[in-house]
């Protein structure tokens, strides 16, 4: 039942129109509009930036006070106390896990590692210097061709075996697309190992030596996957989900999200950082400044990727954990002298101290420091995104099984229509 009710008064009508008002947990409160439609209305609301398209207990955002919850815990606490796999069991199953269900869901994902052996010749079919997301989003898909096994997604257990298979198998995938890419051979995973350091070994082992991961670069990649897992109704996520209202298999669902996902303005943000790092190329004072003051210019096409975002109003609360994880890699690694690194550091510091980023609250964001952090492990540029799409995945398939369980109506956004009204064929003769 709705708290309260509005009402919409429109000229010409004998009465004003009523739409219930709803409140959640937390959040500004939402009007019901979908009866709105009986009186011949729609609502206008390009880029969905004022519309509740759905209802959802997993992750809840405050824009305005920079406030990160999945299930009610806050990220920083989940970064400081927990990992990505039990991380994800939250967000699938709702609650942490105990010890017993810890140990459980952890060898499921290590059991579910392996890909098929034909899914290899996939690769063959793309260029090897194809962008990686291009083949991801090609190969992701294709899952579905090869786990058909379980995919009526009105069963519970089929989706909660297709939900592990992703989230399995997408590290795998990714490890692939890179190994491909440089044209090395394929690893495979390795069940001894948990997930970020799978994937670590997946990335940068080869079968002529051993390869041992360093546990500093471990802990940062599995900062990455955790910060990155989930944000509530954003680009990709509302994709995944409007793919799944059709009835579409979950591996399909999770291929349109990582193509939502390649977008520069969404998962793409933190290559768009390194690739900004390189435009500015000199790290002399006078020239980062230069470009600070292009930034500031509003006639001139240069932005400052990575900082503000399109949500918090104020600091990501993730940017804080991913300056400490930071913080930690560049130490480990000792490159405090890197030209592109101290190009980044400065920019930090004129965005904390300048009071045109301070009143605009331009501070840095997750994209920012994890594009620097990816850059000291030795990933290129074009595997930032796929790695985002790893550690999203659970975020996906989360959304689409909640979707699912609660029952769903296919979506069918509407529109402003500005073209031409009914006219006819010109006669010919």
């Amino acid at each position: 039942m709705a708290d309260r009710k509005a009402q919409l008064t429109i000229e010409g009508l004998d009465a004003p129109i009523d739409l219930p008002i709803y409140s959640g947990t937390a959040g500004p409160e939402v009007i019901d509009v979908r009866d709105l439609v009986k009186s011949g209305y729609f609502t206008y609301d390009p880029g969905f930036v004022s519309t509740a398209s759905c209802e959802s207990g997993i992750t809840f955002i405050d824009g305005a006070n920079g406030i990160l919850l999945h299930r009610g815990y806050p990220i920083d606490q989940l970064a400081d106390h927990s990992n990505f796999t039990e991380m994800a069991y939250l967000l699938l199953e709702g609650e942490l896990p105990n010890d017993e269900q810890y140990e459980d869901f952890n060898s499921r994902i290590r059991n579910h590692t392996m890909v098929h052996e034909q899914i290899a010749n996939f690769f063959k079919g793309f260029r090897r210097d194809a962008h990686p997301m291009a083949v991801m989003c090609g190969v992701a898909g294709a899952l579905s061709a090869f786990y058909h096994d379980s995919l009526d997604i009105t069963k519970e257990y089929d989706r909660e075996v297709s939900a592990i298979r992703l989230i399995a198998k997408m590290p795998t995938l990714a490890a692939m697309c890179y190994k491909y890419n440089i044209g090395q051979p394929f690893m495979y995973p390795r069940n001894d190992l948990d997930y970020a350091e799978n994937f670590l070994y997946m990335m940068f082992g080869n079968p002529c030596e051993e390869f041992k991961v360093n546990p500093v670069m471990a802990k940062a990649m599995d900062r990455i996957f955790m910060l990155h897992a989930d944000h509530e109704q954003n680009a990709s996520t509302s994709t995944v989900r409007l793919a799944g209202s059709t009835g579409a298999n979950p591996f399909a669902c999770v291929s349109a999200g990582i193509a939502a996902l390649w977008g520069p303005a969404h998962g793409g943000a933190n290559e768009a950082v390194l690739n900004m790092l390189a435009e500015i190329g000199d790290e002399s004072e006078e020239n980062i400044q230069r470009y600070v003051d292009r930034a500031k210019d509003k006639n001139d096409p240069f932005r400052l990727m990575g900082f503000g975002h399109r949500v918090y109003r104020n600091f990501d609360p993730r940017a804080k954990v991913m300056k400490e994880t930071c913080d930690e890699v560049l130490s480990e690694l000792g490159m405090g002298d890197d030209p592109r690194l101290k190009i980044a550091k400065r920019l930090e510091e004129i965005a904390l101290e300048d009071d045109y980023f301070i009143e605009r609250k331009l501070y840095p964001n997750v994209d920012f420091y994890s594009g620097i952090i990816l850059k000291a492990l030795g990933v290129p540029t074009n595997m930032f995104t796929v790695i985002f799409a790893v550690a999203r995945t659970i975020g996906w398939v989360s959304h689409w099984n909640e979707m699912i369980a609660n029952g769903v109506r296919i979506g069918r956004p509407r529109q402003l229509y500005t073209g031409y009204t009914q006219r006819d064929y010109p006669s010919q003769g």
